[in-house]
């Protein structure tokens, strides 16, 4: 059944976790798991303080080259009926300060008690979703996104 897109944002918003796709300057699809706050048509990724090898990250060098992205929330159940998934396609950029930013680092720390006593201080990713898309089995799925199954 698809969503309309008021119900995509909400379910999507609910989720603890999505993928983020980019793609780079030679057209290759690049995904990676991330933490996100999602409010109204926007969406706020840190690029937070877990260890990394660089924060020249491929994610950040391909947004500058090609905003344009996706992201996806789903919920996998072994009872199919359970199924679901939402999409927002949209552009992205970058921010290393300002007032977007501050917004976008209180809404992932309130999102996220990690990040209360450890705050993300590098950049963040900022989504304008132009588009959301979302389908399930069931009308209502039972489970809240993110809840384990009993």
């Amino acid at each position: 059944m698809r969503w309309s897109p008021e119900r995509s944002r909400e379910m999507f918003a609910r989720s603890r976790v999505a993928r983020l796709a980019t793609v780079g300057e030679h057209g290759q699809p690049h995904l990676v798991p991330v933490v996100f706050a999602a409010y109204g048509d926007t969406i706020a990724i840190p690029v937070d303080h877990k260890p990394k090898t660089t924060y020249r990250l491929r994610r950040l060098l391909d947004i500058e080259g090609n905003p344009r992205v996706s992201l996806l929330a789903d919920e996998y159940s072994d009872d199919w009926d359970r199924l679901w998934w939402v999409r927002a396609d949209g552009e992205a950029l970058v921010l290393h300060d300002g007032p977007a930013w501050t917004e976008a680092r209180d809404r992932l720390v309130e999102r996220y008690p990690q990040y209360r006593d450890t705050p993300p201080e590098e950049a963040i990713i900022l989504v304008e979703v132009r588009h959301w898309s979302g389908w399930s089995v069931a009308e209502e799925p039972d489970a809240e996104p993110g809840t384990p199954e009993h």
